[in-house]
């Protein structure tokens, strides 16, 4: 046998059954994926344990965030309607599949040649960067970990490819002798197989990193507050109305913001500062915060994306300075419009200066049903301002307070389509019976929740397939910030039925039966419940 006839043997497909030890082969595009999918693997997974070494959040939530800002108020929506609390899971997910996806393609089409998967990871090295590089509170490490996880993944890329087709290598790189080094499974199988496990061991250190650095900010959290001196009445009668609690205990308490990582806390270092149309500028550590006679306050507060019977809405016990002391305390000017705040991470929001001064409980809470605030819901500090919706208000990690005017900044949400001025709807929610629940018939309790903030609720009423309105048995009445509980007992008659509630506030206002979307300023519509009676 001559030396082209060993050369044409060893020139074969990898997907032919001959065997593959020491043959020069056409790798299959399959083959040259999973290269793309280890090495986009080990690029991801060493820049999150960089990040996490540099306590700074991962390049898979910089670039989340990102996208977060630059997703339209449509797409917004439609996440939390399909995912709810859960918008963050499905987003880092996404992420992920489009990862694979991109590795598994770009690597497919550089069998031949390294060039689309060496470009698909700076790409996405660069988008890291560029996404660390637009967070608040970024360091050179945010900038640096998503970097060096391409160098990892495009030098692991390169050796695999060589593994299993160096034909490329020596037309680029030729040497005297130009004979094929030849196809060697076992040698590619062990250095893929390496660099997977690299993989995981590198994606598990960088998830423990994650948790220990949430880890050592909750605890800076304090084990308990000071006593407050002024508490408002709590609800001490019957408040289980079916399964519904009057308080929300802090674990079912809802979560909506944008963060997919929570911002790093170092009550050290951290200071609230009240500037801007003020007389006297004011720094207030968490120290000083602690140290002012505290206020308790039970107020609902309610999320603008909740729907019409949605679960955004949550009743809590909060303790902390009222906002109106500490503006009094800088001297607000009196041509100043806005309450403007921001956030450890970035996130803003604004409200009207007069809802800050009108006498209602407006706070800088730090403190949530008894306990110092989760570092969930906003710790060291946030704010709580009832009859306003959360995205113009609510703002969580706050470190700063700048008194301006409207065309001096925007909040966060306002320039995504969302109403600026966003005063909290009067309305009513169906808890009991549940969704599909099956009621027997005879007496049933009918039971919900209704809240119009800083108004008060007058009465709820309740109509059965679209009868008479029935008015509802009301819990105490204690303040006009937080919801009230309603029952009804419906003597019910087998058969399917519709359940309908409305509320009616102080002012006189019946909730509308007009139906909206949350977009732009809240839902409206009363909430109706099928159910079937046996």
């Amino acid at each position: 046998m001559n030396e082209h006839d060993l050369s044409s043997e060893r020139e074969i497909d990898l997907d032919a059954p001959q065997s593959f030890v020491g043959l020069q082969v056409n790798p299959s595009r399959k083959l040259a994926g999973l290269v793309g999918l280890v090495a986009g693997a080990l690029a991801v997974t060493t820049g999150m344990v960089v990040a996490a070494l540099g306590n700074v959040a991962s390049p898979i939530d910089a670039v989340g965030s990102s996208f977060i800002d630059r997703t339209p108020r449509w797409l917004k929506e439609l996440a939390i309607d399909w995912f709810g609390t859960n918008d963050k899971t499905a987003l880092r997910v996404g992420i992920v599949i489009v990862l694979i996806l991109v590795s598994l393609i770009s690597g497919a089409f550089s069998s031949n040649r390294p060039s689309p998967l060496i470009s698909a990871i700076v790409i996405f090295s660069f988008l890291g960067a560029l996404s660390a590089s637009e967070r608040t509170g970024s360091t050179w490490v945010s900038i640096a970990a998503p970097c060096i996880g391409s160098i990892v993944g495009i030098a692991v890329a390169l050796i695999l490819l060589w593994q299993i087709n160096n034909q490329w290598l020596l037309k680029h790189f030729p040497s005297e002798s130009q004979a094929p080094i030849g196809w060697d499974r076992r040698r590619f199988i062990r250095t893929a197989s390496s660099a997977s496990v690299g993989a995981v061991v590198l994606g598990t250190l960088a998830q423990n990193g994650e948790q220990q650095r949430v880890d050592r900010i909750e605890a800076q959290i304090p084990d308990s507050l000071p006593t407050a001196i002024d508490t408002s009445d709590t609800y001490e009668g019957d408040a289980e109305p079916g399964e519904l609690l009057y308080i929300t205990p802090n674990a079912d308490f809802y979560r909506i913001d944008t963060a997919l990582s929570f911002p790093n806390v170092n009550l050290d270092t951290w200071k609230l500062r009240i500037h801007g149309m003020v007389e006297n500028d004011i720094e207030l550590t968490y120290q000083d915060i602690l140290d002012m006679p505290q206020v308790e306050r039970t107020i609902t507060i309610c999320c603008v994306s909740n729907d019409v019977g949605g679960p955004y809405i949550g009743n809590a016990v909060w303790q902390g300075v009222f906002l109106k002391d500490l503006l009094e305390r800088a001297g607000v000017n009196s041509d100043a419009e806005q309450v403007f705040s921001r956030s450890l991470d970035g996130w803003t929001s604004g409200f009207p200066i007069e809802v800050a001064l009108d006498g209602r409980d407006a706070m800088l809470a730090i403190g949530m049903n008894g306990e110092a605030l989760p570092l969930e819901h906003g710790f060291p500090a946030r704010l709580i301002v009832p009859g306003v919706y959360g995205y113009v208000s609510a703002t969580k990690w706050i470190k700063e307070i700048v008194i301006n005017k409207w065309s001096d900044a925007e909040g966060y949400w306002v320039p995504l389509g969302w109403s600026r001025d966003a005063p909290i709807k009067t309305q009513s929610r169906i808890d009991v019976p549940r969704k599909n629940q099956e009621l027997q018939p005879g007496v049933n309790k009918i039971a919900g929740v209704a809240w119009a903030q800083h108004t008060g609720i007058e009465k709820v009423e309740v109509r059965i397939d679209k009868g008479d309105w029935n008015l509802t048995e009301l819990s105490d009445d204690l303040t006009d910030d937080a919801w009230r509980l309603w029952t009804f007992d419906w003597n019910a008659t087998s058969g399917k039925h519709t359940i309908q509630v409305r509320a009616t506030d102080k002012s006189g206002y019946t909730q509308t039966e007009t139906v909206t979307s949350v977009a732009p300023d809240g839902a409206t519509g009363w909430h109706t419940r099928k159910v079937v009676v046996a």
